[in-house]
C-alpha cells in the first residue's frame, strides 16, 4: 500500500475527496513536493494533516475509515513479517552478509512508517493493532521453514513485494486526470518496484537459480516465476499478453513464439483487486484474525 493507493481507494467511497482537496491546491502541491524533501518518518504527520484539511473538523466518512483500515491491516502484516525476521528469538537462519540484513532492516522500517502514517491519519478510528501473535507466516505449515531457512524467507518476501507492486498497478490509470498525484504515484511506485527487484536479486545472490529483477514466466511458461507453486495466487494473470486489446506478443519481433510471449509478459504488471489481495493476506493470518 502507498499514499496513491489510499487516495484512489477513498475516491471509490467518497467521490468528492479530490474536490475536498482541490480548494487547497497550494497545500496539496506543497504536500506532493514534500515527498522529495522530508524523511519517511515525517510522513505520518504530513498525511494526517492532509486528511484534516480535506475533511475539516468532521469525522472521516465510514467508507474512508474502512479503506484506510484495510490498508493498515496489510501494513501491519508486512511489518511483522520483516520485523520478526530481524528480532524473533525463533529465527535460526543467518543473513549471509551485513548488506543483506541492512536491506531487510530498511524494508522493515518502511513498513513501520506506513503503519504509523495510517494510524496517524485514522486517529481514534484506527483498527485494533494486529500483533505478531495474530499472524502465521508459516501459513499453516506451507512455509514451515520461513524463519529457519533464509531461502524460504526470501521466497515469501518476494511474494509479498510482488503482490504490493501488482496491487498498486491497478490504480495508476485512474490518476491521469490529476497530474500532480500521478507524478507522485510514479515516484512512489518506482521505490516500491525497486524493493521487489532487490528481493529478487537477493534470491539470485543466495542460490544457483537466477531470478530476473522483474516478474517473468516460470521454467514451464507458467505465470509464477518464483519457483514456489504455493504462491500461484500472487502471480495469477501475469502470463497475459494482451494489452489495450492488442496481443503484443505478435509485435515484439522475437525469434519464436515462446520468446515473443516472454517479452510481452515481462513488459507489464497485471493488477490485483482487493478480493485477491485479501485471499493472499489471509494465508498469513491466524484463524479468527483473517480479513474479510
Amino acid at each position: 500500500m502507498n499514499i496513491v493507493n489510499i487516495l484512489e481507494e477513498i475516491e471509490k467511497v467518497d467521490g468528492e475527496i479530490y474536490e475536498r482537496l482541490n480548494p487547497r491546491r497550494a497545500a496539496m502541491k506543497s504536500f506532493f513536493n514534500m515527498g522529495k524533501k522530508i524523511s519517511l518518518a515525517a510522513m505520518p504527520l504530513a498525511l494526517g494533516s492532509m486528511f484534516q484539511k480535506a475533511y475539516g473538523q468532521t469525522a472521516l466518512p465510514s467508507g474512508v475509515v474502512d479503506v484506510l483500515n484495510f490498508a493498515l491491516s496489510l501494513e501491519y502484516l508486512e511489518y511483522h513479517f520483516y520485523n520478526h525476521a530481524l528480532l524473533g528469538t525463533d529465527v535460526t537462519f543467518t543473513y549471509p552478509t551485513a548488506a543483506a540484513k541492512t536491506a531487510i532492516t530498511t524494508i522493515r522500517d518502511h513498513e513501520k512508517a506506513h503503519v504509523d502514517l495510517l494510524v496517524g491519519a485514522l486517529g481514534s478510528s484506527a483498527r485494533a493493532p494486529i500483533a505478531y501473535a495474530d499472524t502465521d507466516f508459516r501459513a499453516g505449515g506451507t512455509f514451515a521453514t520461513v524463519y529457519n531457512d533464509y531461502g524460504t524467507f526470501l521466497a515469501v518476501a518476494q511474494g509479498f513485494e510482488d503482490t504490493g507492486v501488482r496491487a498498486y498497478k491497478g490504480q495508476a490509470g485512474n490518476l491521469l486526470v490529476s497530474p500532480g498525484v500521478l507524478q507522485t504515484a510514479l515516484q512512489i511506485h518506482s521505490v516500491e518496484a525497486r524493493h521487489a527487484s532487490h528481493i529478487r536479486q537477493m534470491r539470485t545472490a543466495n542460490g544457483s537459480v537466477v531470478y530476473k529483477p522483474w516478474v517473468s514466466l516460470g521454467a514451464s511458461g507458467q505465470a509464477n516465476d518464483s519457483g514456489v507453486p504455493q504462491v500461484d495466487a500472487v502471480y495469477a494473470g501475469e502470463d497475459l499478453t494482451v494489452q489495450a486489446n492488442v496481443n503484443i506478443a505478435n509485435i515484439t519481433g522475437a525469434p519464436n513464439a515462446a520468446a515473443a510471449k516472454l517479452a510481452a509478459v515481462e513488459s507489464f504488471d497485471e493488477p490485483l483487486d482487493r478480493a485477491s489481495v485479501i485471499t493472499i493476506a489471509n494465508l498469513f493470518l491466524m484463524p479468527g484474525k483473517k480479513l474479510s
